[in-house]
């Protein structure tokens, strides 16, 4: 566990952390850290935030004190902060760590804190990617087939049919580098399933897409049961639908969770049933723990970033900084830059057989 400053030029680290984002911070990230030490053991981290709340921290946690290297942040940016204030703190842990990343110090950041800043902050220092006009958030949910990436998830109210592509793309890089996929499909999230069904934009995107390089795994349009269907592994959406989605289904599961003990305590023989189903009920609940989801991510920048929810466990933590490490040692990244110069280099090959035309 290296001193605050201690950080050499020749130091590099697989991932910065925010260590005072969230609600439960640092303990929960220290928590995470600690869990997640035992999966990545070659992996240095970067720690930015009090000094001495994360010495005395790491004092009882000596996994996460053995990969992690300590650097001070005199703020924290609060969850009510707005981005506008967020941008001018540029001495609060969030920022440093996401700094961190723009030096070349690290490979990408993982942070429980404020969304709103942490989009605002990467979006500025990182920027996009050469030839990516938006950066998209990313999520992995459950379906009946596996895990399902779904993308935009809000970051993208406004969009145009070559946005949807570059998810498609970016969402085809984070299937095969998270989930391991060799030929992940891909649906676009439309109001039905025809070919005539959506605006003009929904349409293009689906033309566009069936010509690309990854027009193999394009499945079409798919609706919104097609998630947890699993249908397709990709889902490709407006960030203004995918927000809409995703709530949704988190509504959704919070009900059938209440609704489930609301049955079981009904009555006496109800109780008894409960008792006879616990096994598969504690199998499904493990299913369906949001924690094993924990870790969304802006893709799209230039570096990894990915959002842990802000109330989170250690072990939802943990979760998060796995997704990271995925994404940075399955060259994440590189992936994206490829798909997308596939992509411009076809597109302009059409544009000029076009125009010999």
């Amino acid at each position: 566990m290296a001193a605050s400053g201690a950080t050499g030029p020749a130091e590099r680290f697989a991932l910065a952390v925010d260590a005072m984002g969230g609600d439960h911070a640092p303990d929960a990230v220290l928590d995470g850290l600690e869990q997640a030490a035992e999966r990545h053991k070659g992996a240095r981290f970067l720690l930015v935030g009090d000094e001495a709340r994360l010495r005395a921290g790491l004092s009882t946690r000596p996994r996460a004190a053995a990969i992690c290297t300590i650097r001070h942040a005199p703020d924290a940016i609060p969850g009510d902060m707005k981005p506008t204030a967020a941008l001018r703190l540029r001495g609060a842990s969030m920022r440093l760590a996401i700094d961190a990343v723009s030096a070349g110090e690290a490979e990408g950041v993982v942070s429980a804190g404020n969304t709103g800043a942490l989009m605002a902050l990467a979006k500025i220092v990182l920027r996009t990617m050469p030839e990516i006009d938006r950066p998209a958030l990313a999520a992995i949910g459950p379906s009946a087939r596996g895990d399902v990436v779904l993308l935009d998830l809000g970051a993208n109210i406004t969009y145009e049919a070559r946005n949807l592509v570059e998810f498609a793309v970016m969402g085809d890089a984070f299937a095969r580098a998270v989930l391991g996929l060799t030929d992940p499909t891909i649906g676009l999230l439309n109001v039905g399933s025809e070919e005539l069904k959506g605006d003009e934009r929904i349409r293009q995107a689906a033309e566009m897409l069936r010509e690309s390089h990854i027009g193999a795994g394009f499945h079409g349009f798919v609706e919104g049961h097609d998630i947890t269907a699993g249908t397709v592994d990709v889902v490709v959406t407006d960030g203004f639908t995918g927000n809409v989605a995703l709530k949704t289904g988190e509504g959704a599961l919070k009900l059938v969770g209440s609704l489930l003990r609301q049955v079981f305590n009904s009555s006496i023989p109800a109780r008894l049933g409960y008792l006879l189903a616990r096994p598969a009920l504690d199998r499904l609940r493990q299913w369906m723990d949001p924690r094993r989801y924990n870790g969304a991510v802006l893709i799209g920048l230039n570096g990894v970033v990915v959002k842990s929810h802000g109330g989170t466990d250690g072990l939802g933590f943990a979760h998060a900084v796995d997704v990271a490490m995925d994404m940075v040692t399955h060259g994440f990244n590189d992936r994206i830059r490829t798909g997308v110069a596939r992509l411009s280099a076809a597109q302009a090959a059409r544009k000029q057989g076009a125009v010999a035309g």
